[in-house]
């Protein structure tokens, strides 16, 4: 079945980022841990679907939507692409609200190595790297 999703990767001022710990019951990577976000809708644009997941997920209004990557997937019968988002978060933690998921976490990349992770999930974390990196290099980035 074709599936397209957008997720978004917030991230902190200690290059942390939020990553949701998925039910037992998820219909699809149950007990994972994933990036928050969802499927595209039909006439919505990947940004859309994006900002929307956002504030289902995590009562939170994205801020400055910048796409990291486009990745073609295929995971548990279904294939298509997603669209990976980040948004730098500084505001209070306490703003966010878990409306989906068992858990959620603030990761750095070292901290990841023990979650159980797609490893479309451990690329997509590894270019979220070198994007900061770029940034922080280009005097974009304060941390």
């Amino acid at each position: 079945m074709k599936h397209n999703a957008s997720h978004i990767l917030l991230y902190d001022s200690e290059r942390r980022f939020l990553l949701q710990h998925r039910t037992s019951d998820a219909k699809v990577l149950p007990n994972y841990w994933a990036f928050f976000g969802g499927g595209i809708k039909n006439n919505e644009t990947p940004e859309d679907a994006a900002r929307r997941e956002t504030f289902e997920e995590l009562g939170y209004k994205i801020k400055n939507l910048e796409l990291l990557l486009k990745q073609s997937f295929r995971i548990e019968g279904m294939y298509g692409y997603r669209y990976i988002y980040t948004d730098a978060f500084y505001d209070n933690k306490a703003v966010l609200k878990l409306n989906e998921g068992q858990g959620w976490g603030w990761f750095n990349i070292p901290e990841t190595a023990s979650l159980k992770m797609i490893d479309l999930d451990r690329y997509v974390i590894e270019m979220l790297k070198r994007y900061l990196d770029k940034e922080c290099n280009n005097g974009k980035m304060y941390i």
